[in-house]
């Protein structure tokens, strides 16, 4: 075999476990594939299934001392993984490995600039000490920035999702590593951002000629990107082969079900009565000051005369890139931002009620946030933090609470003998349903849900999907859904709002809107999605 045959990753028989409470527990069992240079191969399945785990063990990131078990062989560039020392390993991740990450708000730094993370990781890799200013710029420039000179010295808070992705990007590929490994590097991203992130890795895969070990649960993104798919199910390889083949003639049952669980679009127009809620030209204006008085130069318009009205039992979805304003139009209607306009819940002004009426306002009002990890307290165990709700607003005692957190869980997929443990023992999809169970334990009349399936596999999504049909149904609650996965709007919203830059572009039933756009953004989304 010459040299351009062998591949940059060959992991053979791979197992990897640890000690527990009832022994050696089994994480990955058995798996094998090769990764060659300028090929993609994708890890698929759902959380739990040994995915990112596979990736560590690339890494070598797993520790003896805790009780790590691993066996198998994992040859990176030619070089066994399990045989190297610590500073050995640290030389292979530098010099070889690029790591895109899921979160990058979790994995930047928010005390450094840009430019600094990105030099300071070629300097690392390298061996060259400096700032490398010229080279980051080349590099925010290929990372598709309009303006490097500008975002070379901004911090992480400064840029939005898809910027921050980008710079991650930047930050992993700048030593031009001959394998990359992206976990999850688009779940996060509007359709259209997430489209031009492809691309621009695609491009760059092809300009280096790199490997890359792409993960993810979104289907609809592997069938854009990779080359070779490797299918994991309860930590274990159920399927493998080339891109055609496992879209096309898929023969295990569970692949067969993870291409089929797109969810379905939701047929009904809206049937309900009245209006739970009512917009009218809302706007959000966020001050621009300057100079040492501090003085108003301008406005941010996030939200610019934005109007809908919301019928009690239905739904309404909010759609648009990153700064379109979707999530500061959540925080005007709970009243965690400033506005002018009208907001109307059950006929009553939002900005008329007093502060020590909010309580109750919240406790029909509830919100399920973005990023989970974020939104739960990692001192707190899920029980606690399900609860918390309860503990608030009603009198019941510690069994019946207790109760009421076993049967909510039950609801949306979680083991309840699970919940005395904490967030970060939870995969992300399970964090995210932790979050939806805090959310509707109340039972609210508006539930808020700000991208409430973004870090759910495509088969618990459709289940969530299904659990919040019901839910609305059985309690006639309405759903505000901000989503950049336009599936999603489908499959729950009667109606959909299309914002850009903070205005209103479009609006009416969904169908109406999915089979005829009447404008070009709403156009270029749905041919994006």
């Amino acid at each position: 075999m010459t040299s351009e045959q062998t591949p940059v990753l060959q992991i053979d028989a791979l197992s990897y476990g640890f000690y527990g409470q009832g022994g050696l527990q089994s994480v990955v069992r058995d798996i094998s594939f090769n990764l060659h240079a300028g090929q993609c191969v994708a890890l698929v399945g759902e959380s739990g299934s040994g995915k990112s785990v596979t990736a560590a063990a690339v890494l070598g990131l797993h520790d003896p001392k805790s009780g790590a078990r691993i066996s198998g062989s994992i040859l990176l560039d030619g070089q066994a993984i399990d045989d190297q020392n610590t500073a050995q390993l640290i030389d292979i991740r530098r010099q070889s490995v690029g790591m895109i990450f899921q979160e990058p708000m979790h994995s930047l730094n928010p005390l450094h600039r840009i430019g600094k993370q990105i030099a300071e990781r070629y300097s690392v890799a390298s061996g060259q000490k400096g700032k490398h200013r010229e080279r980051v710029l080349q590099w925010l420039d290929k990372v598709g920035f309009a303006d490097p000179a500008l975002v070379i010295d901004r911090y992480p808070h400064q840029l939005s999702g898809g910027e921050r992705q980008r710079a991650m990007i930047a930050m992993a590929l700048i030593a031009e590593p001959k394998l990359l490994i992206a976990d999850e590097p688009t779940t996060a991203l509007d359709v259209t951002i997430q489209a031009q992130i492809l691309e621009l890795l695609k491009q760059l895969q092809q300009d280096l000629n790199m490997a890359m070990l792409f993960i993810s649960h979104d289907l609809r993104v592997v069938n854009q990107i990779a080359d070779h798919v490797v299918v994991m199910q309860n930590g274990e390889i159920v399927e493998q082969g080339d891109r055609k083949h496992i879209f096309h003639s898929a023969e295990h049952p569970y692949t067969q079900a993870l291409i089929d669980a797109e969810p379905s679009p939701l047929r009904t127009e809206p049937q309900g009565s009245g209006a739970i809620l009512r917009l009218d030209k809302l706007k959000v204006w966020f001050p621009i000051q300057r100079g040492v008085l501090r003085r108003t130069v301008g406005h941010i318009k996030a939200v610019n005369e934005l109007s809908f009205k919301l019928a009690n039992g239905d739904s309404i979805g909010i759609v648009g890139e990153s700064g379109s304003g979707k999530s500061t139009t959540a925080l005007a209607i709970l009243k965690l931002v400033e506005f002018n306009g009208k907001i109307e819940y059950n006929a009553q002004s939002i900005a008329a009620v007093k502060p020590q009426r909010l309580h109750e306002l919240r406790k029909r009002i509830q919100i399920v946030f973005q990023d989970p990890f974020s939104a739960l307290n990692p001192r707190m165990t899920v029980a606690s933090i399900i609860e918390e709700g309860l503990l608030v607003h009603t009198r019941l005692n510690a069994i019946q609470r207790d109760e009421q957190v076993v049967t909510i869980m039950k609801e949306v997929g979680l083991d309840p003998h699970t919940r005395h443990r904490y967030p970060h023992e939870f995969s992300g999809g399970q964090r995210q349903r932790i979050a939806i169970a805090r959310a509707m334990i109340l039972k609210p009349q508006l539930l808020i849900l700000d991208e409430p399936t973004s870090a759910l596999d495509r088969t618990v999504q459709k289940k969530i999907l299904h659990l919040l049909l019901r839910l609305q149904e059985r309690y006639q609650m309405s759903f505000v859904v901000i989503s950049h996965d336009l599936a999603v709007i489908r499959a729950l919203c009667h109606q959909t709002v299309v914002m850009r830059r903070g205005e209103m572009i479009e609006i009416g039933y969904t169908e109406r809107v999915f089979q005829s756009p009447k404008h070009d953004y709403t156009k270029a989304l749905i041919g994006a999605s």
